[in-house]
C-alpha cells in the first residue's frame, strides 16, 4: 500500500479542525492530514513562516479564504516544498476599501466587548441562503469561532487587512492545482476565483452547485471527492 500524502489543511477565519472534519475522514489512507494553526500571528507572512517551521520537507496543501491567502503566501516563500495546491473559496486579490471597513467594524465590535455577534453577522455571507435555518450546520460554525475566541478573530482579521495582492505572483505557481468554489459564495464568488484560474491557466476550476463561502463544511462529500481526485493525479 503506497504511504500517506503529507497534506497540511488551512482553516480560515474563526474557523479550526471542525472546518476539514469530513475531508480528514474520506481522505484517511490517501492523506495524512494536519490543520495548521493560524491563530497565533497578526500578519500572513508570519503565519506562513510558522505553517513551514514544522511542516514535512514536501507535502500537499489545502487552503480555504484565510487559509488560501497564507497557502499563496507559502507559495511564495517555499514553492519547492509544495508538491500540489488546493484553494477553496479564497481569492488572489488584497482587500477593497469596502472589505477593509467591514472587516475594521467587526474588529471594533469585538474590542467593545461584543464578540458574540460578530458570527451571527458573518454568518449569511458564509453559507447559502438554503442553509441559514439548518441548526446542525450553524452549530458548527458557531461553536468553531468560540473555540477560535476573541485574540485569535483579532489576530486573523489583522493579518487579512495587511495581505499583499498575489495576483501579479500566481504565474509562478508550477504544481497541480485544484480551484473550488461554491456558486453562491458571498465573499470570494466565482468570478473572483475565475482571477485565480487566470493567472494558473493549468489548474483545475470547478463550482459547487447551491454552496456558500463554507464549501469543505457545505458541500463536505463533493469537496472530499474533488480532493481526492486532486491528490491522485
Amino acid at each position: 500500500m503506497a504511504e500517506a500524502i503529507p497534506l497540511i489543511l488551512l482553516p480560515g477565519l474563526l474557523c479550526d479542525q471542525a472546518l476539514w472534519d469530513n475531508q480528514i475522514k474520506s481522505l484517511k489512507g490517501l492523506a495524512d492530514c494536519t490543520v495548521a494553526d493560524t491563530t497565533r500571528q497578526d500578519n500572513v507572512a508570519a503565519i506562513a513562516r510558522d505553517v513551514l517551521a514544522t511542516a514535512p520537507r514536501q507535502f500537499t496543501l489545502a487552503g480555504l479564504s484565510m487559509g488560501g491567502y497564507v497557502a499563496l503566501e507559502i507559495m511564495r516563500q517555499a514553492p519547492d516544498r509544495v508538491l500540489k495546491l488546493c484553494l477553496l473559496d479564497t481569492s488572489a486579490r488584497a482587500d477593497t476599501d469596502e472589505q477593509q471597513k467591514r472587516r475594521r467594524l467587526l474588529l471594533s465590535m469585538s474590542q467593545a466587548g461584543q464578540f458574540k455577534g460578530v458570527t451571527p453577522r458573518l454568518l449569511p455571507m458564509l453559507i447559502s441562503p438554503a442553509r441559514l435555518d439548518d441548526k446542525d450546520l450553524t452549530d458548527i460554525i458557531m461553536t468553531m469561532a468560540e473555540r477560535v475566541g476573541r485574540d485569535a478573530f483579532h489576530n486573523q482579521q489583522t493579518a487579512i487587512l495587511n495581505r499583499i495582492d498575489s495576483r501579479p505572483y500566481l504565474k509562478d505557481i508550477k504544481c497541480p492545482v485544484q480551484l473550488i468554489v461554491g456558486d453562491q459564495d458571498g465573499l470570494t464568488p466565482p468570478e473572483i476565483m475565475r482571477e485565480i484560474k487566470d493567472g494558473i491557466p493549468q489548474a483545475k476550476f470547478n463550482v459547487l452547485k447551491d454552496c456558500g463561502h463554507l464549501s469543505a463544511l457545505e458541500k463536505p462529500d463533493e469537496v472530499s471527492s474533488l480532493m481526492r481526485g486532486w491528490l491522485r493525479s
